[in-house]
């Protein structure tokens, strides 16, 4: 070497270059040097060089320094970049001293790129940071490169550049170089002072230019990474919960995964609880080169060239999700991954800043429970503890690293935990690469919860903190965890005092903090070097050897006084902690107010004080409302009181309500955003939780002792045997055990009390909601505004809160509250469908921890009482499913069955109703049976099977799948086999006892639901992988749940799902069907009744339109057979004629069955539809065809008559032709003129029907005396009866008794007791009154349908037809005396043919004047007097020919257009009626309802007593009536006149078309007058009925365009309007169309109250559908009252269906029979063809009817309301407002009736 230098100051570039030195040494001695170089001429290079720096300069001055030199005494080689190098070091012989300092401080902002090549040079590039550190004054240089080689300086003894013993390679700018720095630890002063001072400035520009670099080429990286992993945008768009809680498609296999599907996949595993989720790995394509080794040493030989293919490092993968993830998916990550027992990020440098944070938030709610072991006198105590984990103070192992180990830290570390889990990842795990980007400076930690056995490894909880990569090089990190941790123990590869890390080990040794440490090239064991300080050897020693003495030295420590560490306390270190974020703060002390209300009261007292609506008074409301439906005694006194006290109850409710915590909490929650909202929800659940769990654990304790004590009790009493018990003994024993469930009782009550979360808040909102709601009570403002919480509520279950579905402790279902809720939902999500997952099983099976696990759900899990009540939850389906006809699963978790807190029969009735409400809501039921053995089963399965049977037979039919759980070998196939077999037995027998109760005829549990054992049993292996509460969660088990969920998804595809208002429907059905004792009685599936309700309207739209063709049809041929075209009608002529629109109407149903909504429920019904539209067109066809031939056949009898008619007609208008040209000259006036033609009229008319016999008039009412006399009745007793006019009202009659005689006495004492008993009351007892009734009713019905066979229009009225009547009314009579135990008299006898007679009179002669009209020449005659009168008039006038005979035909032609437009105008009317009129264009529930509506806005009781009596009469009135003031309305009659005009305007036209063609074609025939009228006839007989009128009398008419013309001037004045009368008299009429189509109904009466069935089907029960009406009434109004005596019965029958009474049905085998009201059905026909469901709440209707005329119902029915005065009458409410209103809860109170004021919205 010829030369060295050092180039002065501001030098660019420094370099060594050397070919093959063996020493290489530096001297300075001149104090002033202005260059040293190091050069040589046979040096390839040798460099130091930097790609980016400016200046690298180095200056040293000292005023003493002799020598500054670099040697090597016994260096062989050294070389920088060498392939195989095994030793580089550096000693230098000179000291450097002291003094020597340093103008300018080196901070981080240095950095190094430093690359080393085989041509033996050297590149460096320092990239991280560069200081200069001094510790105990020693400054120390390092530079870490791929296999850990170092680069050290050291000051007080020399200067050395020292590798480690085999590297193989030393290099600088690795990839994966962290950090180079110089960093003083204790850095007093440490300088040098070079003669030539840097400027701070410029250094401190260059430093920070440098950083830029780093910071862009680790952004780079980092960047790339989250590229691989479809997260190039995380940062931006955060990751959130609700993304990943969507329910996807089925995850892929893990070898078939991209790294783009890395995330998704690994977030979803975590979610499932399958650690195995940390070891994913992307599918790696293996790579292969085509090219041959040539030479033999290729294979040894490493090529740079060669791409290396890494996989992503799992870590890597973890903490890129966690960096992009918002910090509510960060929690549940963390939480997930502790349930996993893995290790938690407990400080995390940013990737892009370098920043270190503490994640705070995400550890918040997680909670940790052990057992801690103590030795108190000579005893183990062991103690429960669970909190959550930031609050727990424990002892805290920080584990780290200095310099590069050949073994895994992480590793052992792990086998101080759990020695069978990897709690820290670490080498040697699958996935483990070398190269990895976030997990460097990473600290993670971990807690030991021992479970107070011997076998624990520590007696208490330890935290254990694992710092990733070296400590060294992240100072501060360690620095930080140094001072929180309770012992130090770090791993080193060598204690040698030349190692870098020797000064740190010093200051270690110095700290009072225990030390541990493990020195990787020593072999010796634990060793104590002094108190507290430990040193462990780990070579050649095996990982368990050296983890027990690790387990022995900790424990001795913290068995001892040792620093504890919270995990709170890391807010206070100084760095980030995210709960800084300003939403989390504002939340936090937005959540801080609330606790500060609740911790101003003891914990067991918050409820009671701030949460009154959900205590007492709600579970007091809860058991008043039940005992509604279970009432005894009067039930109308006792619901009276009930609904007093439940009323009085909410009162109370809203008096308490909106509290200071209530107020503070709702208005938090409105204000805050929804960031800030969610931030809100989980500090207040944290801070209530943390607030009771120290009062929680310590009755938890008691009462885990306490329950011991009792089962230890209950085993000795049932091991001691009867015969040797000491019988003193026992009853102290039995007074014992009583004791102690007392106390256990009195413990769970304490727990209860001190248990408050966010369910308890939401509970007492919905409570204040239903108490103000049900009261109507005007809405508050803010906080207090009720109205609004189903609002919030909604938006939390839309984000993905559950929601309380029915409250477990109160054990009832809020129906107002969850009503209103979803109504929310519904109106911001739209009515989207669901699928309805609910799940059973016994208590702490696992069921919430299933769900959770299965679609990430917070559904709270805990050890013992896990979830109370029912709670649901909203999951999402993703828009990347396709095929699915629903949008949500709302999963509802329920309690465990067998409940611990209740015991007896109360817990069979919970459990029983429970699983009935679960399964009837849910379209699946998941079963949970935890365990294998089916007898264990055996209480759960009767439940659930006896559930099923209950919803097969309310027609429900949701399916079911059971799930084993905790199965020790789920693959065991033959054992699963044999376990399905017998679960299928055990299920077959629990069906056979439950039929027995039910009352069904099932055999097998396949008869109840559709059942695949072999499909619909899965089996679920153990929860834990081993024993908590260290145990990890088991991968078979997550790997059960996602087979599960594919299953549950791939059968959910299958169904339609329900709309959430069919939810909130099927809700509210089945819990009012549960608080009946009764379910399948009461049960009233509202879904189903609306979906029928509107197939009802539906089909009778079918039917009107098919009415309304075959009414057109029946015009046409009428026309036909009037005009002569049409001498027969048969059926497949009027088939033909109606089978375009029957098809029509075909595809309409086939199009309505098939359609989306609702084609499940409708499928039951389609086959019979169809049927009965079938039906309806036959019976039509067959009604029309009978109607027409009668036409026919009458026009047949009447042919002669006819010819009569014509001939006479031809000679009256010849005679007055003659006779008015006579008079043609004389011009008489008007008067002279009518009276001449009227005496020549008479004149002629006589001589014309002098040998036709003239019909005689008819005397109705001397024809019924002689009818009634030929039965054997005097003369004078008809005629009172017929003058008292007492007959008319028969069937109306409220008492009957007047009527009955003696009763019939086989015995001279039951002539006795008969006498007695009438004596006592005075009247007929009401079921003989009953049977009276319907004698007038059937013998009415039998009679008018008699008479209205008999063809009195045909043939004319002849008195034997009333002979007849009377005849067989009497016959009828007879026999009812005959079967009947009292004699009727005589006035009942006359009186009921009089009253028969009076009903049928009236068609009697409208049918016999029909005759006259039709058949005597007489009566037609005079009927064209005027007509006549007309012609005579016009010839006498002068008139010609032509003008006359237009003028009689524009006289025929108005007529029969009239006819035929009013007909089609009642048509029309009709239709148009039942469209759109509200009474007639549903179906008959709605046409009832208007029925009241009209009798109340009438007032009249009269109308009441026919409607009462004769509903269907009233009925007909009412449509008439209807109808009527319809058509007098102004929208009607415009509506009419349009129509009308339109027709007359259509036929008019017609017309004019047919004279013009018959006046062509006569003229281009040369035709006369006959030829044209012939052709005139035949052209409109196809739309009018025209006479033929005979062409003799009009010979001259040959001007046929004159007659055209005259005809066309008469036809213009023809009227446009129509009116009401002549409506009235067409042969159509709207309201005979109307009463045919509505009357084609049901009108069966209700057995107890009479209310009509409001079926819209006659004939509904072959489809399976009971009669039902929601109109049940007081049983008073018709005329009930109490056995022998005359006070009224009030209850209804919907409220006697409730109580505990009994009631005697008809029978006359079993006289003395009583049935109770609850099992009306078991009384036979007709009760048994019924639904009366009890109705606490029914319409106030007939309540008002009953006040408003109690005077005239007294009278009517000769009976008193008891203790009543006129017009007074107690009931349970007021006089209401309107009487269709719902009915107000008010306390009984004794008004009189004011007027009623009917509101215009009204129904």
């Amino acid at each position: 070497m010829e030369e060295v230098s050092f180039s002065p100051e501001h030098m660019e570039e420094v370099s060594f270059s050397s070919e093959h030195m063996e020493v290489v040494s530096f001297s300075f001695s001149s104090e002033h040097i202005e260059e040293v170089s190091f050069s040589s001429e046979h040096i390839e290079e040798v460099s130091f060089s930097s790609e980016h720096m400016e200046v690298v300069s180095f200056s040293f001055s000292s005023e003493h320094i002799e020598e500054v030199s670099f040697s090597s005494e016994h260096m062989e080689e050294v070389s920088f970049s060498s392939e195989h190098i095994e030793e580089v070091s550096f000693s230098a012989q000179s000291t450097w001293r002291r003094s020597a300092s340093v103008q300018s401080t080196w901070r981080r902002s240095a950095s190094v790129q430093s690359t080393w090549r085989r041509s033996a040079s050297v590149q460096s590039t320092w990239r991280r940071s560069a200081s200069v550190l001094r510790a105990h004054g020693g400054g120390q240089l390092q530079f870490r490169a791929h296999g850990g080689g170092q680069l050290q300086s050291r000051a007080h003894g020399g200067g050395q550049l020292q590798s480690s013993e085999h590297m193989e390679e030393v290099s600088f700018s690795s990839e994966h170089m962290e950090e180079v720095s110089f960093s003083p630890e204790h850095m007093e002063e440490v300088s040098f002072s070079p003669q030539s001072t840097w400027r701070r400035e410029r250094w401190n520009q260059k430093q920070m230019k440098r950083q830029k670099e780093r910071l862009q080429l680790n952004m780079a990286s980092v960047t790339e990474l989250l590229g691989r992993l479809n997260l190039r945008d995380g940062l931006k768009n955060e990751l959130t919960s609700a993304e990943f809680l969507q329910i996807k498609s089925t995850l892929k296999h893990d070898k078939e995964l991209s790294e783009s599907d890395l995330c998704s996949v690994y977030l979803h595993k975590l979610l499932m609880l399958d650690y195995k989720a940390r070891y994913i790995q992307a599918k790696q394509e293996p790579t292969y080169t085509s090219e041959e080794c040539d030479r033999e040493t290729d294979i040894f030989e490493d090529s740079d060239e060669e791409s290396e293919q890494t996989n992503i490092h799992p870590l890597d993968l973890q903490m890129a999700v966690f960096h992009c993830s918002d910090s509510f998916l960060k929690q549940k990550m963390v939480t997930k991954l502790s349930q996993c027992q893995y290790a938690l990020p407990l400080l995390v440098p940013d990737p892009f800043t370098g920043d270190i944070e503490c994640p705070l938030w995400t550890f918040r709610q997680i909670q940790k429970t052990w057992k801690k072991s103590e030795t108190k006198d000579d005893k183990t105590v062991v103690t429960m503890k669970s909190m959550s984990i930031c609050k727990a103070e424990t002892p805290m192992v920080l584990c780290f690293r200095l310099g590069s180990l050949s073994g895994s830290k992480s590793q052992l570390i792990n086998t101080l935990i759990n020695d069978r889990h990897s709690t820290f990842f670490h080498r040697n795990c699958p996935g483990s690469s070398e190269k990895r980007l976030l997990l460097d400076g990473v600290a993670e930690i971990a807690w030991y919860c021992p479970s107070g056995k011997p076998t624990d490894s520590f007696s208490d909880c330890v935290a254990f903190c694992n710092l990733h990569g070296d400590g060294l090089t992240h100072q501060k990190l360690r620095k930080t965890l140094m001072d929180k941790a309770s012992v130090n123990v770090f791993f080193v590869p060598t204690l040698d005092k030349k190692h870098e890390s020797a000064a740190v080990i010093k200051h270690l040794l110095e700290c009072p903090t225990p030390l541990i440490v493990l020195v990787e090239n020593s072999g010796h064991g634990a060793n104590q070097l002094k108190k507290g300080k430990y040193k462990v050897g780990l070579k050649k020693r095996s990982l368990s050897d050296v983890s027990e003495e690790l387990r022995g030295i900790i424990g001795d420590i913290i068995s001892g006084p040792h620093e504890t560490f919270q995990l709170e306390s890391m807010s206070q270190i100084g760095l980030r902690v995210d709960e800084g974020d300003t939403s989390c703060k504002t939340s936090l002390s937005s959540a801080k107010e609330i606790m500060k209300t609740i911790e101003s009261v003891p914990v067991s007292d918050v409820k009671v004080k701030f949460l009154p609506c959900q205590g007492q008074l709600w579970h007091d409301w809860s058991k008043v409302n039940k005992e509604l439906y279970r009432l005894k005694g009067d039930v109308e006194e006792d619901k009276c009181k009930k609904l007093n006290e439940c009323k009085e109850l909410r009162e109370r409710q809203c008096k308490a309500s909106c509290g200071d915590l209530m107020k503070s909490f709702v208005g938090h929650l409105s204000s805050l955003h929804q960031t800030e909202r969610e931030y809100f929800l989980k500090w207040t659940q944290i801070l209530l939780d943390g607030h009771a769990t120290e009062c929680l654990s310590l009755i938890l304790q008691d009462y885990n002792q306490k329950w011991s004590e009792v089962l230890d009790l209950k085993k000795q009493m049932d091991k001691k045997k009867p015969e040797d018990s000491d019988q003193k003994k026992t009853p102290d024993r039995s007074k014992e055990l009583k004791s102690k469930q007392d106390k256990l009782a009195d413990i769970s009550k304490d727990l209860q009390s001190a248990t408050c979360g966010l369910e308890h808040i939401f509970r007492e909102m919905a409570q204040i909601y239903e108490a103000h709601q049900s009261l109507d009570k005007p809405a508050g403002q803010g906080p207090t505004d009720w109205s609004k919480y189903p609002e919030l509520a909604a938006e939390l279950m839309i984000s993905g809160h559950p929601m309380e579905l029915m409250d477990g402790d109160a054990g009832h279902v809020p129906l107002t509250w969850i009503s209103g809720l979803i109504d929310q939902v519904i109106k911001k999500l739209g009515d989207k469908k669901v699928f309805v997952l609910s799940v059973l099983g016994i208590q702490s099976s696992g069921k919430s921890t299933m769900l959770n696990a299965m679609f990430g759900l917070q559904f709270t899990v805990s050890a013992g009482r896990c979830t109370r009540g029912a709670f649901m939850q909203l999951v999402r389906l993703s828009e990347d499913m396709k095929g699915f006809q629903w949008d949500y699963i709302l999963v509802v978790d329920t309690e465990g069955l067998r409940a611990l807190e209740l015991d007896g029969n109360k817990t069979i009735h919970h459990d029983n109703e429970l699983a009935t409400f679960v399964v009837g809501l849910g379209n699946m039921t998941l079963v949970n049976i935890f365990g294998e053995n089916p007898s264990d089963m055996q209480d759960v399965l009767q439940i659930v099977v006896q559930a099923f049977m209950r919803m097969k037979e309310v027609r429900l039919s949701p399916s079911c799948v059971f799930v084993h759980q905790n199965v020790t070998d789920v693959s065991a196939t033959e054992k699963n086999m044999d376990g399905k077999r017998k679960l299928l037995e055990k299920l077959d027998e629990m069906v056979k006892l439950a039929a027995k109760e039910e009352v069904c005829d099932a055999k097998g549990f396949s008869d109840i639901i559709e059942f695949d054992v072999q499909k619909d049993v899965k089996y679920f292996a153990q929860l834990w992988e081993g024993s908590p509460p260290m145990a990890p969660p088991n991968p078979g088990y997550s790997e059960c749940v996602q087979d599960l969920k594919s299953f549950i998804l791939e059968k959910a595809k299958k169904s339609p799902g329900v709309t959430l208002s069919e939810f909130k429907t099927k809700v509210g059905d089945l819990w009012n069907a549960l608080l009946n004792e009764n379910f399948v009685f009461s049960f009233k599936n509202t879904l189903e009744i609306t979906v029928y309700r509107k197939l009802e309207v539906q089909y009778g739209n079918w039917t009107f339109a098919l009415r309304s063709e075959m009414l057109k049809i029946e015009e046409k041929l009428y026309r036909q057979i009037k005009n002569g075209k049409l001498g027969a009608v048969d059926n497949i002529l009027l088939y033909e004629e109606v089978a375009n629109k029957y098809n029509e109407i075909k595809d309409s149903m086939t199009k309505y069955f098939a359609g989306e909504n609702d084609k499940d429920m409708l499928i039951q019904w389609r086959v019979q539809h169809e049927l009965k539209i079938k039906d309806f067109k036959d019976e039509l066809v067959r009604g029309l065809q009978k109607k027409l031939n009668n036409v026919i056949e009458q026009k047949k009898a009447s042919k002669e008559v006819d010819d009569q008619k014509a001939t006479f007609e031809k000679n009256l208008q010849q005679k007055s032709k003659e006779l008015a040209l006579k008079l043609k000259d004389n011009s008489p006036d008007d008067q002279t003129l009518r009276k001449l033609f009227h005496d020549d009229w008479v004149k002629r008319v006589s001589e014309l029907t002098r040998n036709i016999k003239p019909a005689e008039n008819i005397n109705l009412e001397k024809d019924q005396i002689q009818a009634i006399r030929e039965l054997g009745f005097e003369m004078d007793l008809i005629t009172s009866r017929k003058q008292s006019q007492r007959y008319k009202t028969l069937s109306e009659r409220g008492d009957y008794t007047e009527y009955v005689g003696q009763k019939h006495s086989v015995s001279k004492w039951d002539k006795v007791k008969s006498t007695v008993t009438q004596f006592l009351d005075g009247r007929l007892p009401r079921k003989d009154q009953e049977q009276m009734k319907n004698l007038i009713t059937v013998v009415e019905k039998q009679a008018s349908e008699q008479i209205k066979k008999t063809p009195v229009a045909d043939r004319g009225y002849s008195p034997s037809d009333l002979s007849e009547m009377s005849f067989k009314v009497g016959t009828s009579i007879t026999e009812f005396e005959s079967k009947w135990k009292y004699p009727l008299k005589k006035e009942f006898k006359v009186d009921l043919i009089l009253f028969v007679f009076y009903r049928t009179q009236r068609w009697i002669s409208d049918s016999h004047s029909q005759f006259l009209k039709n058949n005597d020449v007489r009566t037609y005659l005079e009927s064209k007097k005027d007509e006549y009168y007309s012609i005579f008039s016009s010839f006498c006038k002068g008139s010609s020919s032509a003008v006359v005979l237009a003028e009689l035909m524009c006289k025929k032609l108005k007529s029969s257009m009239a006819e035929a437009v009013c007909n089609e105008t009642a048509i029309y009317i009709a239709k148009d009626m039942k469209q759109n009129v509200p009474a007639f264009n549903e179906n008959r529930l709605k046409l009832e309802k208007h029925i009241l509506k009209s009798l109340a806005e009438k007032g009249e009781f009269d109308r009441y007593k026919t409607y009462l009596r004769r509903p269907k009469t009233y009925t007909e009135t009412f449509i008439r009536e209807e109808v009527e003031t319809l058509l007098h309305t102004k929208e009607y009659k415009d509506n009419c006149n349009s129509f009308y005009k339109q027709k007359i305007s259509y036929i008019r036209q017609k017309i004019l078309t047919a004279l013009h063609e018959a006046s062509e074609t006569t003229k281009g025939n040369k035709g006369g007058i006959n030829m044209w009228l012939q052709e005139f006839t035949e052209s409109i007989t196809s739309e009018l009925t025209f006479e033929t009128i005979d062409p003799q009398s009009y010979t001259d008419v040959n001007n046929f365009d004159f007659l055209k013309e005259e005809i066309e001037k008469g036809l213009n004045s023809i009227s446009d309007s129509v009116s009401v009368n002549k409506l009235k008299e067409s042969r159509q009429r709207p309201d005979e169309i109307l009463i045919k189509q509505l009357f084609n109904c049901c009108w069966e009466e209700c057995p107890f109250c009479h209310a009509v069935c409001t079926n819209s089907f006659k004939d509904h029960k072959d489809g399976g559908v009971d009669h039902s009406t929601p109109f049940h009434r007081s049983c008073s109004l018709r005329g009930w009252h109490f056995r022998d005596s005359k006070e009224m019965s009030l209850p209804f029958c919907t409220s006697e269906v409730a109580g505990d009474a009994t009631f005697r049905p008809d029978s006359s085998t079993r006289p003395n029979w009583s049935v109770p009201f609850k099992s009306y059905r078991s009384a036979g026909n007709p009760h048994d063809t019924w639904s009366i469901s009890p109705d606490m709440y029914q319409m106030c209707y007939w309540q008002w009817v009953v006040c408003t005329f109690q005077q005239e119902i007294e009278e009517y029915y000769g009976l008193k309301y008891e203790g009543a005065s006129p017009g007074v009458i107690f009931l349970p409410t007021h006089r209401p407002a309107s009487p269709l209103s719902p009915v107000p809860i008010l306390p009984p109170v004794c008004t009189a009736h004011p007027a009623f004021p009917l509101s215009a919205n009204e129904f």
